[in-house]
């Protein structure tokens, strides 16, 4: 590979040690020294550093200065790793065994599924989803892909409620031929998505596993393959049910696996960014097979009858937030343009402003009067919507007609409320649907054990 992007005076000096990218080189200066790969470098940034790939996994630039020498390490060879981060041709994956049990992939997009552009420092999307499969070979020890099936490319940010329907349509279809599904899926939306299938496919009586990455999967911490290799061993268990797959810690210790509905991302960029809410993890998940069962609610695995996909949905349904001060206007305008039904994220148990001169209560009633489902979710994290507590509640409720979002959160109930309305005829049919446990979106009653886990 060319030392393109580098200033002249760093490829000289590349070139008098006979070093090219994809070399491993040592750079010493100042009594100190650095060894590993020797990388391309991105169209920003300082043209005079040198990156270079410790064997950590990380990338370091060292700007090439006066008393900086260069040197290559003579007989380097690349792993199949690095081989993958440099853009080179993969070493031939093995083809599966067929005789080990089935599973299939469905590739939607994400981050799990991308890697960093050396070009310009971003990450795109693999050239196929077979390369990350290229580089967990502990796979093909007990389980076989047959194929992957790829209904759409998008970072999760982008997806849409359509998306939704051609995700439940192929998951459908896979899990009748195979002993489970694994989803792969960017994790911002990840959990909108594990709500959707969950409400969407109807009938499941094996495991399908939604996992994604918090790390391009060319990064020394990437957590891609243990997510990955976790959640083939979930797709093999005795569970039913959609299930979300992603590491338990910082570290490369297990991965949780969380109920579909009560599943969150809680943190920008930690590896152990999802927890349940409102609920404990189903399992603890090893990469070497070791399961350990942590909430016995669950479906379990049988074989009779096939699984199907209902993918109705309502795309006129909305979250909306409520804030001191926050003007009804806001509900008036969505009412206006034909929302059919809105999640307001309202405080604690589920007030929003009733006697201030802001008050939402004769907004919500109008919208109410006219058809619109108003469902009440709480900002809090935990716990649950409660009707009765406080006066303000009782208004909300009793006389204005909000439906309250039990214990779920306002991203479930958001999905679950646009399952419902193309289902029902009458608000209170929806409210019957939206009160109704599907999924274990619901809880009777709430755990201390349920809350920080």
């Amino acid at each position: 590979m060319v030392l393109e992007n580098y200033s002249d005076v760093v490829q000289k000096a590349l070139k008098k040690a006979g070093a090219t990218v994809g070399d491993r080189i040592r750079i010493t200066g100042g009594g100190n020294f650095h060894e590993g790969l020797l990388m391309p470098r991105t169209e920003l940034g300082d043209r005079d550093c040198i990156v270079l790939k410790l064997e950590s996994g990380y990338n370091i630039g060292i700007r090439l200065v006066k008393g900086i020498t260069v040197e290559k390490i003579a007989h380097a060879k690349l792993t199949q790793e690095e081989k993958f981060e440099l853009g080179a041709e993969h070493v031939a994956s093995q083809k599966f065994d067929s005789t080990k049990p089935a599973i299939s992939l469905i590739a939607t997009g994400g981050t799990i599924v991308s890697k960093v552009e050396y070009k310009t420092g971003g990450v795109v999307a693999l050239e196929s989803p077979t390369e990350l499969l290229a580089n967990i070979p502990e796979l093909h020890t007990f389980c076989s892909i047959p194929e992957i099936t790829v209904p759409f490319t998008k970072m999760s940010e982008d997806i849409v409620p359509g998306d939704w329907a051609k995700l439940a349509t192929a998951v459908s279809k896979e899990v009748n031929k195979t002993n489970g599904v694994i989803i792969t899926h960017g994790t911002d939306m990840l959990h909108y998505t594990a709500a959707a299938m969950s409400f969407m496919l109807k009938g499941l009586t094996k495991p399908v596993i939604i996992t994604g990455s918090q790390r391009s999967s060319d990064r020394g911490s990437s957590d891609a393959f243990m997510n990955i290799l976790c959640s083939a061993r979930a797709a093999l268990s005795d569970l039913a049910g959609v299930f979300v797959c992603m590491h338990g810690t910082p570290n490369d210790d297990y991965c949780l696996l969380i109920r579909g509905t009560k599943a969150r991302k809680m943190h920008t960029s930690r590896r152990d960014a999802f927890r349940p809410i409102n609920d404990t993890p189903i399992a603890k998940i090893w990469p070497n097979g070791k399961i350990e069962m942590i909430n016995q609610d669950v479906g379990r695995r049988f074989d009779l009858g096939k699984c199907t996909a209902d993918v109705r949905f309502e795309p006129k349904v909305a979250i909306l937030k409520t804030y001191p001060g926050a003007d009804p206007a806001l509900l008036d305008w969505m009412v206006a343009k034909g929302y059919k039904g809105i999640v307001i994220e309202a405080g604690a148990l589920g007030h929003v402003p009733t006697q201030s001169e802001n008050s939402w209560i004769p907004s919500i009633k109008k919208a109410v009067k006219k058809g619109v489902a108003i469902v009440i979710a709480s900002q809090c994290i935990y716990g649950r919507v409660n009707p009765n507590v406080y006066r303000n509640l009782r208004i909300l409720f009793h006389e204005a007609g909000a439906i309250p979002a039990a214990d779920m959160t306002a991203e479930t109930a958001y999905v679950k409320l646009g399952c419902a309305i193309p289902r029902a005829k009458t608000l209170a049919d929806i409210r019957t649907l939206l009160l109704t446990n599907v999924a274990g979106e619901i809880n009777e009653r709430l755990t201390d054990d349920q809350f920080l886990v």
